[in-house]
C-alpha cells in the first residue's frame, strides 16, 4: 500500500472529519479514469502540483506534528523501553504493560507525555519587526540557541509561578499566568525577553542577527538583560522576578577547571538584586560547560544524567553541532528535548489570549551525541531549595570519579599575592621544594577541560 493510501486511511480512522483529502483524491482518481489521454496528462500535472502542496503542508508548523502523530515517529524511543524517565526533576516509573501499547491512557507514559506537552516550546519564527543591520526578519537558521534559552528561562518562570506540578490542561482556558510568561517572549522589542533585546543586551559578547552563537555568550546575555530590566524597575515588578547567577568564572577572567558555586557569590547576587531589601531571593543558576572538544567527553555523561534527578533542574541547552535544542530529560542513553527548528509565523500574544501552539511531540536523541559545549539551568526558589541544590552538588561532585561537571563551596579562596608565597624577596631560595610536585594523577584530567 502506497504512503498516501495509508496516510488517506490513518487520517479517516483518527479524524472522520478530515475526509476532504479522501472526497480530493477520489475527485483526481475518478477524472484520470474517465478522460481523454490528453486530458489525463493535464489532470496528472494538476494532480501532482496538489499532493506537493499537501506535503509541503505536512511536513511544517501544526501540520507536521500532526503528520508524526499519525505515523508513529514522534514516538521513536519510548515505548520499547521499560526504564525510568527523569524529566527535570521528576521520575516516571514505566511499566511493562505500558511499552506495549502505542497511546497509553494511564501509567507513567501517559503522566510523561502530559508533564512534557506542558514544557512551552518555542521555534523559529518569520516576520518579525527588522532587526540587525541587515534586517532580519526572521530568525531561521541562525536563532536556535536563543530560542533555546528562552525556553529554558521559560520554564523557570513556569516552576516560578506556578510550580512544577502544574500541567497545561487542553480542555480548560489557559492559566493566565501562563498567558503573562508566553507574553515575555514575544517578537518585538515590547517584549522583554524576545530576541531582539536578547541580541542587544548580547552585543558585548559578539551576539549577532544571522550569526550562530555558543551556549557561555548566551548566558552571560542573559545575564546582561535581568540586569538592565532590573535596573529599570521596582523590586516589586521585575519581569524575571529571580537573579541569575551564571556559574562559569569571576569578572577579572574564568577560572580553569570545573565552575565553581559559591555561596557567597549567590548571597551577593540576592542581596544585589533585592538592592538590600532581601537576604535571599530565588535564583536561576546557569552553568555554560565544555565537555571535550569534537564530542562529548563519555566520562561526563553519568553527572550529566544525574543533573535531571536534582529537583531543581532546568535542563540543558544544547543539542548536536550546531543545531541547539532544549533538553529537558533523560532515560537510559536517550535524551528527551523541544526542537526550536521549526518555522512559524509571529503570533500576536495578548495579554488575555494566545494563538500560539507551545506543546511538543517527545523527541529524543543519544546522549553521547551532544555536543560538548552546553549549559546547564537551575532553579532555586529559596535559601532552603539552594542549600539543598548545594548538598546535591556536592555529592554529584563526590561520585564524578575526577571529573565533576562544577563544584560547591562556601567562599572563594582569596588571590595570594607573591610576597605571602615568597616572603621577603633576600630570602627567595633557588629551590623548588616549595613548589608543588609533577604529579600526574594531580594533573591527569586538565586536558578534558577548556576555558570557557
Amino acid at each position: 500500500m502506497s504512503l498516501r493510501h495509508l496516510l488517506r486511511l490513518k487520517l479517516l480512522q483518527v479524524f472522520p472529519m478530515v475526509n476532504f483529502l479522501s472526497s480530493a483524491f477520489s475527485v483526481f482518481e475518478a477524472h484520470s479514469e474517465s478522460s481523454s489521454a490528453c486530458d489525463k496528462k493535464s489532470i496528472r500535472s494538476r494532480y501532482l502540483k496538489w499532493t506537493a502542496a499537501v506535503r509541503k503542508a505536512v511536513t511544517i508548523g501544526p501540520m507536521r506534528r500532526f503528520h508524526e502523530r499519525i505515523l508513529g515517529s514522534a514516538r521513536t524511543g519510548i515505548s520499547n523501553s521499560t526504564s525510568d524517565i527523569w524529566l527535570l526533576g521528576v521520575c516516571y516509573r514505566i511499566s511493562p504493560d505500558d511499552s506495549l501499547v502505542d497511546f497509553p491512557t494511564n501509567g507513567g507514559l501517559a503522566d510523561f507525555e502530559h508533564d512534557f506537552s506542558s514544557r512551552i516550546l518555542m521555534t523559529y519564527r518569520k516576520g518579525f519587526s527588522a532587526l540587525g543591520d541587515l534586517k532580519y526578519t526572521s530568525d531561521v537558521n541562525w536563532g536556535c540557541m536563543l530560542r533555546s534559552s528562552q525556553m529554558l528561562v521559560a520554564q523557570a518562570l513556569v516552576f516560578h509561578r506556578l510550580g512544577r506540578s502544574w500541567r497545561r490542561q487542553l480542555q480548560k482556558p489557559l492559566d493566565q499566568d501562563y498567558i503573562d510568561i508566553l507574553h515575555l517572549f514575544g517578537d518585538s522589542e515590547a517584549s522583554p525577553f524576545s530576541i531582539h533585546n536578547l541580541l542587544l543586551a548580547g552585543k558585548a559578547y559578539n551576539l549577532t542577527a544571522g550569526s550562530w552563537m555558543g551556549p557561555y555568550a548566551m548566558c552571560r546575555s542573559w545575564e546582561t538583560l535581568a540586569k538592565c530590566k532590573r535596573e529599570a524597575n521596582d523590586f516589586e515588578n521585575q519581569p524575571l522576578p529571580m537573579v541569575v547567577y551564571v556559574v562559569s568564572g569571576d569578572e577579572d577572567g574564568e577560572r580553569g577547571g570545573a565552575p565553581v558555586v559559591c555561596v557567597e557569590d549567590a548571597h551577593r547576587h540576592c542581596s544585589e538584586f533585592s538592592r538590600g531589601q532581601a537576604d535571599w531571593t530565588p535564583i536561576l543558576l546557569l552553568v555554560p560547560l565544555v565537555l571535550g572538544l569534537e564530542t562529548i567527553n563519555p566520562r561526563y555523561i553519568p553527572a550529566l544524567r544525574s543533573t535531571f534527578t536534582f529537583p531543581q533542574s532546568l535542563g540543558i541547552m544544547g543539542g548536536r553541532p550546531g543545531a541547539s535544542t532544549y533538553i529537558v530529560g533523560v532515560q537510559d542513553d536517550k535524551a528527551f528535548y523541544l526542537d526550536p527548528h521549526e518555522v512559524q509565523p509571529v503570533i500576536d500574544v495578548g495579554r488575555n489570549s494566545v494563538e500560539a501552539d507551545t506543546s511538543s511531540v517527545v523527541r529524543h536523541m543519544a546522549l553521547d551525541s551532544i555536543d560538548p559545549s552546553l549549559a546547564i539551568g537551575f532553579y532555586c526558589r529559596d535559601k532552603d531549595d539552594f542549600d539543598d541544590f548545594c548538598l546535591r552538588g556536592k555529592k554529584l561532585a563526590e561520585e564524578s570519579k575526577g571529573a565533576p561537571l562544577f563544584t560547591v563551596t562556601q567562599n572563594l579562596p582569596k588571590p595570594v599575592s607573591h610576597s605571602n608565597v615568597l616572603g621577603d624577596s633576600s630570602e627567595v631560595s633557588d629551590s623548588f621544594e616549595a613548589l608543588p610536585s609533577n604529579n600526574e594523577d594531580d594533573c591527569s584530567h586538565e586536558d578534558d577541560w577548556q576555558l570557557l
